[in-house]
């Protein structure tokens, strides 16, 4: 199974193109894996999670052919991950030679999101809606899925995705602070082979804060892994979504984690489980 990160940055990007913190200034300074577009990833070139304002940048430098793509989960409706205005360049008159709808699965505002800025009339034949509640198993037309909740904005039931295909199993966990209870529930007794996680911040003390997750949060999130045995004896945890606010470039994240054994995703990063 293929999981290629197209981008890995939080809502403002790295470096924020506003900003002159300096963290940015080095980012820009220093280049290569310090270049952060909005977080994104494809799994085996059909399944795509979130579909951020980059897309068009990441289908052209990734030389990705986003016609192959079947499946679209969407984790929450916030700009950086939901923007449903591009998508309507898939439509019939705009995109030529697409001989499947585009199914995208999500909470409610997201179904709603996708009704008001795309038209009615081209949803059968370049689109299909799916409505997903969260612990409910689905099965997409490339994975099943189990939308699972998210701590991150009160105000809409943000969700991860436990993903199944092909014998592996991935948390996609990625906008959120600290698992819900409930959320850790249904983990328990469960097997991962990867989890990617949401690191937006960088060092803090508060482990359990909520909306996104630090450096010790991750730790945290590891340890309970191996104390319920969900992580497999081979199984990963690469860490995504990074924010300039962190004030830490590419290095010190490889810092941070390489004595753990969880791995720092950047743009363009492939692994293959």
């Amino acid at each position: 199974m293929k999981v290629h990160f197209l981008g890995t940055a939080a809502a403002e990007g790295f470096p924020n193109p506003f900003c002159l913190c300096e963290a940015c200034q080095k980012a820009r300074y220093l280049g290569g894996r310090n270049i952060r577009s909005r977080t994104s990833v494809l799994f085996d070139d059909v399944l795509k999670v979130d579909f951020p304002p980059d897309f068009y940048y990441h289908a052209i430098y990734h030389n990705i052919d986003l016609t192959l793509v079947k499946d679209l989960l969407f984790t929450h409706t916030h700009y950086d991950h939901f923007n449903p205005g591009d998508l309507f360049n898939r439509i019939e008159g705009f995109a030529h030679g697409i001989e499947h709808p585009l199914h995208i699965y999500g909470n409610d505002l997201v179904m709603q999101g996708l009704h008001k800025t795309l038209p009615a009339s081209q949803e059968n034949r370049r689109f299909a809606y799916h409505r997903v509640l969260p612990f409910k198993e689905v099965e997409t037309q490339t994975v099943k899925i189990t939308p699972l909740l998210a701590d991150h904005d009160p105000m809409e039931t943000c969700l991860l995705y436990y993903i199944e295909r092909n014998g592996k199993r991935i948390l996609y966990g990625n906008d959120t602070g600290w698992f819900p209870e409930d959320t850790w529930n249904w983990l328990k007794g469960r097997k991962i082979d990867l989890a990617i996680l949401d690191c937006t911040g960088g060092f803090h003390a508060n482990k359990r804060s909520r909306n996104h997750m630090c450096i010790e949060t991750i730790l945290e999130v590891q340890q309970a892994f191996q104390q319920e045995d969900i992580l497999e004896d081979n199984g990963q945890i690469i860490v995504t979504h990074f924010s300039h606010n962190s004030g830490l470039l590419h290095e010190d994240f490889v810092k941070a984690f390489q004595p753990y054994g969880i791995q720092v995703a950047y743009d363009g990063m492939i692994v293959t489980l």
